[in-house]
């Protein structure tokens, strides 16, 4: 009779436990990038974070530099805006470093131009030794 019990008793628990689980919210899955001009229209979220972590840390900007305020709430991003001019440019420079590094770095992972190498942690490029100092 006991192990009647306890077999009832696990099978209870398991059974709450399921449907408590299913019926927490899951992981949101995030939303496709809207508006991708240069990079891959299937660029994952992962991916595009660290793009964009790596364009903020080679200019040293934030977000907001390129990227426009939302109509509906200015404190907010809206992400696939073209309003911000420098997302523009952006944009023509990572066409730029595709092109050079097509030309004179095909195949060197190590070797390549990045934006980094001329704006070296600058929202402008450095334009001569005196300025980097």
């Amino acid at each position: 009779m006991k192990r009647k019990n306890s077999i009832v008793l696990m099978a209870t628990v398991l059974l709450s436990v399921t449907l408590c689980s299913l019926s927490l919210p899951q992981q949101q899955e995030h939303e496709r990038a809207k508006n991708l001009k240069v990079l891959p229209k299937n660029t994952s979220h992962e991916e595009l974070e660290k793009v964009m972590k790596e364009f903020k840390d080679a200019l040293g900007v934030k977000c907001n530099f390129c990227h426009a305020p939302r109509k509906d709430d200015p404190k907010k991003l809206d992400f696939a805006s073209d309003e911000n001019d420098h997302k523009k440019i952006a944009r023509d420079m990572m066409r730029m470093t595709a092109r050079l590094n097509k030309k004179y770095f095909k195949g060197h992972q190590t070797m390549a131009v990045t934006c980094y190498t001329c704006h070296r942690g600058h929202d402008e490029p450095l334009t001569s030794p005196e300025a980097a100092k």
